[in-house]
C-alpha cells in the first residue's frame, strides 16, 4: 500500500536492511505517486511532491513531477507555492524546454503584494534562470532591487547577480540601483549590494572606474563597523558583522588595485583594521587575512605592507595548521613585493619544515627557496640540506634540483659550489634531475684549479657510498678525465687520516661499483668509459692490462649499447699511436644559459606514428649532454652531423655495429671538417678499429648521389656492385611537413641471392625520421624488395639523406656501403 504521509516513507525507507528493500519501497511508492498524478488528485499533490523530492535527494529518477511542480506554483497557497519553488529548483535546470512554462509564475508572483512569495520567486529565478529567462524578468528584478522592503531588495541584488553571469550585457540596467544600495543601513542589503558590485567588476573592468567614486562611503562603512560598540543583531564572537567587513575589504581591493588616489584613501582605515582587530578568534583571523589581501594588492605605503606581512608571521605561530597554511601561501605570494620584510620571519618559515603537515612542509620549503639570495645563500642552505636529509621522497627530486639551481646563482665562490653540490648528491643522488648532474659535470670541467680537490673529494665519497646513482655517475666521470690528478695528489682525507691513492685502488673502486648491486646500465656505460680513459691516465702496464682484461669481459654482455663500446674500446688497443689522441680529456662545454633545452617544433610526425616506433633526430633531454660530456656515445659520434633511426636489427651485431650514434648533433650539409688531431682523424675514419669491415677492409667507401632519375619519381640513390637502391618521394595527403619514400632495392647484377639485409638511414637534425620494416631481407637475383620511409621535415629545409647498406651473399661476400643523397626536387621539400 502507498505510504500517504512523508514521515512514513522516510521510516519506511530507514528500515530497510538492504539496498534492494530500499529501491523496492522507492519503486512501489514512485509507481502510487505516479497514479496518483494521472488521476489528477489535488488534495494529494502537496504530499506527493514532497515525498518525489525526498526521492530525489536519495538519487532515484523524480523528473515525472515536474509538470505537478508547476501546477503547485499557480496554487495561491503559500505552502504550495513554496513546494512548488522547492522543486522546480531540484528536478529543473536551464537547459530544459518545461523552464518556459515558469516565466509568467515568476513574473506574477515578483509582483505579488506579499514579500515572501516574492522572495521565493526571485530566489527561483536565481537558482535556474537561463538566458532568455534573464532578459525577460530583467526588468522586474530590476524594479524590485528599488522597492522600498529590505528583505525584496536583498533578494533582488542577488538575483541580479545570476542574471548578470547568464548576460553580461544586462549589467548596466543594475549600475544605478547597486550604487544606490551602498547608502542603506541595513546590513543585509549592503552586503548583498557590495557583492553584486565585485560581479560586476569581475565581468566588466570598465565598471571599476565607475565604482571608484563610492570609496570614500566604504571606508566610512568600515570605520563605523571598526569602532562601533556591541551590536547583539550583527556581533560574532566579539566581532561586529564579520562577514560584512570581509566584502567591503575585498570590494576595496578591487577599487584600489592600480590607483594611487583610491589607495591613499583607504591607507588608514587599513591601519586601523590590522591594528584594532582581534586574533585570538577565527573571526578575527579571516579579517585581517582580507585586509593583508587588500594591502597587498593596491599601492599601500611602505610601513602598511610591512605591518601585513607581520601579521602573516604572527598567524605562523597559530597552532591551527589551516591559519599556518593561508600565512605560507600568502606569503609566497608576497615574498616578491617586499623581500626585506619577508626575511624578518625566515627562523619561523624554517622551523614550518618540521611540521607534521605535509601541506605546511611543502609550503615552507617552496618559500625558503624563494627567500634564498647572496647574503643568506650559507645559511638556508645549510637548513635545507639539513631537511633534506630526513625529506619524504616526494620533496626530493624538487629539493635538490633548486639547491642546485640556488647554488649556481648565488654561491659566493666555487668551491663551496661543488660541496653544496656533492652533499646534495650524497643526501638524495638517486632523486637528482639529469640535468642538474650534467651542470655538475659543466661545473667540474669549468673549475680547473679545484679538479684535485673535486676528485679527491668524489674518490672519498664513492668509497664509503655507491647507493646513490648521481653520485657513483658525477664520481665515475671526474675519475675518467682526471685519475691522473688523482694519483698524482697522493693522498686524500678520509676521517682525519691522509691515505693515499694508487692505480689499483681506483681500479678496485670502479670495479666494486660494477659488482655491486646498484649498477646499472648506465652505470656499466660510464665505468667502462673511465676505465677506458684511465688507459691514457695511468703510466703502470699492468694497470692497463688490468683494464684490458676486464672491458673484454664485456664483449658478449647481454646489453647492447656496453657491447658495443666494450669491442669498440678492445679494438682501440690495437692503436697504440693514436689512442692517447682518442682518449685526450673532454674539452671543456659551454656554458648555458638554460638548464633544459627547449625541444623543437618537428611538426606532427611522432603524433602520426606512435611513440612506439618514434625517434628523435635530437637529444630531448639533459641526460644526451651529459653523455656528451663523458664521451659516452660511438667512437664515430663525429663521422657525420646527422643522427639515424635504423629499422628493427636483423641481429645482435648488426644493431652493435651501428654505424650511426645518437649522440647529440648539429644538422649541416657541408661536408664534415678534420678534427684538430690528425691522427685522431685517421683513427676514426679507419673502420677497422672496430672491426666493422673485417680485416681486409682498410676503410668505407662513400658516394653521393644527386637527383638521377630513373622513372618520373624514381631517384637512384646506391648503384654499385650489382645492387641497386632507388627512391620514390611523396608527399603524405594528411600532413605537409612529412615525406614518404618508398625505398626499393634492386638485385640486378649480384648473381646470387642478396641475404641478410640491412637498411640504415639517417638525416639532419632538423629533421626527424621513422622506418617501416622491409618487405624482404632476401632477393633473389633479379627481383626486389621495399621498405618505407617517413620524413618529418617542419622547415621544409633539402632532405639530405645518409644511407647505409649492408648484405651478404651465400659465397660468403659482405658488403657494407654509405651512400648520400640530396637530390629531391623541391617541391618534395
Amino acid at each position: 500500500m502507498p505510504y500517504y504521509r512523508l514521515k512514513d516513507l522516510i521510516k519506511a525507507i530507514r528500515a530497510c536492511k538492504t539496498a534492494a528493500d530500499e529501491r523496492a519501497v522507492i519503486q512501489k511508492e514512485s509507481a502510487a505517486i505516479r497514479t496518483s498524478f494521472k488521476e489528477e488528485n489535488n488534495d494529494a499533490r502537496h504530499s506527493n511532491v514532497a515525498k518525489l523530492l525526498y526521492i530525489h535527494m536519495l538519487g532515484y529518477p523524480a523528473h515525472f513531477g515536474q509538470i505537478e511542480c508547476l501546477k503547485l506554483v499557480a496554487s495561491n497557497r503559500f505552502a504550495d507555492k513554496r513546494l512548488g519553488y522547492l522543486g522546480i529548483m531540484l528536478l529543473l535546470d536551464e537547459n530544459q524546454e518545461v523552464l518556459t512554462l515558469v516565466t509568467n509564475s515568476l513574473k506574477n508572483d515578483m509582483n505579488h503584494s506579499n514579500m515572501y512569495i516574492v522572495g521565493l520567486a526571485l530566489c527561483t529565478l536565481g537558482n535556474i534562470s537561463s538566458p532568455e529567462m534573464a532578459r525577460d524578468l530583467c526588468a522586474e528584478v530590476e524594479k524590485l532591487l528599488g522597492s522600498s522592503n529590505t528583505y525584496i531588495r536583498k533578494k533582488a541584488a542577488l538575483c541580479a547577480m545570476r542574471i548578470i553571469r547568464k548576460v553580461s550585457d544586462l549589467q548596466e540596467n543594475f549600475l544605478n540601483r547597486a550604487k544606490n544600495n551602498l547608502n542603506d543601513r541595513n546590513h543585509g542589503v549592503l552586503l548583498t549590494a557590495i557583492t553584486l558590485i565585485i560581479e560586476m567588476c569581475y565581468k566588466n573592468p570598465e565598471n571599476v572606474q565607475t565604482f571608484r567614486k563610492t570609496v570614500p562611503l566604504l571606508v566610512r562603512h568600515l570605520k563605523t563597523l571598526v569602532s562601533a560598540g556591541f551590536s547583539q543583531e550583527h556581533d560574532v564572537t566579539g566581532v561586529t558583522d564579520p562577514f560584512l567587513q570581509v566584502k567591503i575589504l575585498r570590494l576595496l581591493r578591487i577599487l584600489g588595485k592600480g590607483d594611487a588616489e583610491a589607495s591613499e584613501a583607504m591607507n588608514d582605515i587599513l591601519a586601523q583594521v590590522a591594528t584594532n582587530t582581534e586574533s585570538s578568534k577565527n573571526v578575527g583571523n579571516s579579517i585581517l587575512y582580507e585586509t593583508v589581501q587588500t594591502i597587498m594588492e593596491i599601492q599601500s605605503e611602505s610601513g602598511l605592507r610591512v605591518l601585513a606581512i607581520n601579521i602573516l608571521g604572527k598567524f605562523l605561530t597559530n597552532r591551527d595548521n589551516n591559519i599556518r597554511y593561508v600565512a605560507l601561501t600568502t606569503l609566497n605570494k608576497t615574498v616578491s613585493i617586499d623581500t626585506n620584510a619577508v626575511q624578518r620571519h625566515r627562523n619561523i618559515i624554517l622551523d614550518c619544515l618540521r611540521d607534521g603537515d605535509i601541506s605546511i612542509r611543502r609550503r615552507a620549503l617552496e618559500l625558503s627557496f624563494a627567500l634564498i639570495n647572496e647574503s643568506n645563500v650559507r645559511v638556508l642552505t645549510r637548513e635545507l640540506l639539513a631537511f633534506l636529509e630526513v625529506a619524504d621522497n616526494e620533496f626530493k627530486q624538487g629539493m635538490t634540483t633548486k639547491i642546485c639551481l640556488a647554488a649556481d646563482r648565488f654561491a659566493p665562490n666555487k668551491r663551496w659550489h661543488i660541496d653544496t653540490v656533492l652533499r646534495v648528491l650524497k643526501l638524495a643522488g638517486n632523486f637528482v634531475r639529469e640535468e642538474i648532474l650534467s651542470n655538475f659535470i659543466r661545473l667540474v670541467a669549468h673549475t680547473t684549479e679545484l679538479n684535485a680537490y673535486t676528485v679527491q673529494k668524489l674518490y672519498a665519497s664513492l668509497k664509503s657510498d655507491i647507493s646513490q646513482e648521481s653520485l657513483t655517475l658525477a664520481g665515475v666521470w671526474v675519475i675518467g678525465e682526471h685519475g691522473d690528478i688523482l694519483i698524482k695528489g697522493g693522498n686524500f682525507e678520509e676521517e682525519e687520516l691522509v691515505k693515499e691513492v694508487t692505480e689499483s685502488d681506483v681500479i678496485d673502486l670502479l670495479e666494486s661499483i660494477l659488482a655491486g648491486p646498484y649498477a646499472n646500465q648506465v652505470t656499466r656505460e660510464y665505468v667502462l668509459t673511465a676505465l677506458m680513459k684511465l688507459t691514457s691516465r695511468f703510466t703502470s702496464i699492468s694497470s692497463i692490462q688490468r683494464i684490458q682484461a676486464f672491458i673484454e669481459k664485456y664483449n658478449t654482455s647481454i646489453e647492447v649499447e656496453v657491447q658495443q663500446r666494450a669491442v669498440e674500446y678492445s679494438n682501440l688497443f690495437k692503436f697504440e699511436s693514436i689512442r692517447p689522441a682518442v682518449l685526450e680529456r673532454m674539452p671543456i662545454p659551454e656554458v648555458k644559459e638554460e638548464v633544459v633545452r627547449p625541444t623543437e617544433d618537428t611538426g606532427s610526425l611522432l603524433d602520426d606514428i606512435g611513440p612506439a616506433t618514434a625517434t628523435t633526430s635530437a637529444p630531448q633531454n639533459a641526460k644526451n649532454d651529459i653523455m656528451n660530456l663523458f664521451g659516452s656515445g660511438s667512437l664515430l659520434d663525429d663521422i657525420d652531423p646527422v643522427t639515424a633511426t635504423t629499422a628493427a636489427p636483423l641481429n645482435a651485431k648488426n644493431d652493435i655495429m651501428n654505424l650511426f650514434s645518437s649522440g647529440p648533433t648539429t644538422p649541416t650539409t657541408a661536408p664534415v671538417a678534420p678534427t684538430q688531431n690528425a691522427q685522431q682523424t685517421n683513427a676514426l675514419d679507419s673502420l677497422g678499429l672496430l672491426g666493422l669491415g673485417g680485416a681486409g677492409i682498410p676503410s668505407q667507401s662513400s658516394t653521393t648521389s644527386t637527383s638521377t632519375s630513373t622513372s618520373t619519381d624514381q631517384y637512384v640513390a646506391y648503384n654499385k656492385n650489382g645492387f641497386k637502391v632507388s627512391l620514390n618521394p611523396s608527399k603524405d595527403p594528411n600532413n605537409s611537413n612529412i615525406l614518404n619514400i618508398e625505398v626499393t632495392f634492386h638485385n640486378v647484377g649480384v648473381g646470387v641471392t642478396v641475404q641478410n639485409l640491412l637498411f640504415q638511414a639517417a638525416v639532419p637534425k632538423t629533421q626527424k625520421l621513422q622506418m617501416q620494416p622491409p618487405s624482404s631481407t632476401s632477393i633473389l637475383p633479379g627481383a626486389t624488395a621495399q621498405q618505407t620511409i617517413r620524413v618529418a621535415n617542419p622547415q621544409k629545409s633539402n632532405v639530405r639523406l645518409r644511407l647505409r647498406i649492408v648484405y651478404s651473399t651465400p659465397t660468403g661476400a659482405k658488403v657494407d656501403e654509405i651512400a648520400e643523397f640530396n637530390g629531391f626536387p623541391q617541391e618534395f621539400w
